[in-house]
């Protein structure tokens, strides 16, 4: 356990070597590749989103692909389709962008409906069929993306039951002054480049020792009871999270604290993901839009309602650890 926690400290401080603050924005990322879910991101232009990403997949050994999102984009752009080869007289299959381990959706929201599902399928699915022929994306494979929050014009937006595919939604917003004064200064100077300090097959052998991090019962039981609390009846929501919220609770919140370096997980854990987990899941009212209520605010008062169960004690999770064994 100490030296994956050593292991994913060194993939920060490589990727931070290039991307200047952002440290939630960061961390959350690095969940998402431990539980192996896919996020979406919701920010203005211009805060390294696309250069996090790019030089996460550099320091992982990963292969990295860029996909910018428009309204003439067609499935075939990003799974591939079937060509004619004149000089041979046959097909062949040309595989698209989604084939990579680290994929960046830029603007998905300015893509129509059956460009958005096709995406989605290959994050659910972690394959594509091609003229009958089934192909697997690489492992370990990652979806990232983003949403434009400035511009309405020429968008359409993901359905609830799309959008529920994405494991958090996290909101980046601009850097602090001294934060930013860095950025200028480095954008001006040349920079070394960040230096590779793991390989895919390492970060799949991290993922595996992930799922090992103990979850106490009473922990699964309170992530439920908070995304429970999400369906009872609120004049400010027409709908809650679904089951799949629940799962990503407590998956996010195990990997959460393997990036910590424990092999068990707090409450503290399921609390401080349950904002990235849950805005995106809860459809707002009239009401709650009418008296300025948003979703963060919803699932800030969920948290405080629920019941936190007593913290485990770091001995008694080890023997479960080690009976489970």
């Amino acid at each position: 356990m100490d030296q994956a926690a050593t292991l994913m400290e060194r993939v920060l401080y490589e990727v931070k070597k290039t991307v200047v603050g952002q440290d939630h924005f960061l961390e959350r990322v690095l969940v998402a590749m431990l539980a192996g879910g896919h996020l979406l991101v919701e920010g203005v232009p211009g805060l390294a989103k696309t250069l996090t990403v790019k030089t996460l997949a550099a320091t992982v050994r990963g292969s990295f692909r860029r996909i910018q999102f428009t309204p003439d984009l067609v499935p075939a752009d990003l799974i591939g389709t079937r060509i004619y080869n004149q000089k041979t007289s046959e097909f062949a299959t040309s595989l698209g962008p989604v084939f990579c381990n680290l994929l960046l959706a830029d603007e998905i929201n300015r893509a129509p409906a059956k460009v958005q599902s096709a995406l989605l399928e290959v994050m659910q699915e972690h394959q594509v069929t091609i003229a009958g022929e089934t192909h697997k994306v690489p492992d370990p494979f990652l979806v990232m993306a983003t949403q434009n929050p400035i511009e309405s014009e020429g968008t359409y937006a993901l359905p609830e039951a799309q959008v529920d595919r994405f494991m958090m939604k996290v909101l980046v917003g601009y850097p602090r002054q001294e934060e930013e004064f860095v950025i200028v200064a480095r954008a001006i100077t040349p920079q070394a480049d960040s230096l590779p300090v793991c390989d895919t097959e390492q970060l799949r052998l991290l993922q595996r020792d992930c799922r090992r991090v103990y979850v106490e019962p009473a922990l699964i039981q309170y992530a439920v009871r908070l995304v429970t609390a999400t369906r009872a009846p609120d004049p400010h929501l027409t709908y809650g999270a679904s089951p799949r919220a629940s799962i990503h609770l407590v998956e996010g919140a195990r990997a959460l604290a393997f990036l910590r370096g424990r092999d068990y997980a707090l409450p503290e854990d399921v609390v401080d993901l349950a904002p990235d987990v849950l805005r995106h899941r809860l459809v707002l009212s009239y009401e709650a839009l009418s008296d300025g209520i948003g979703a963060d605010e919803l699932v800030g008062k969920f948290v405080e309602n629920v019941r936190v169960p007593v913290r485990p004690l770091r001995s008694h999770a080890r023997r479960a650890v080690a009976a489970g064994s």
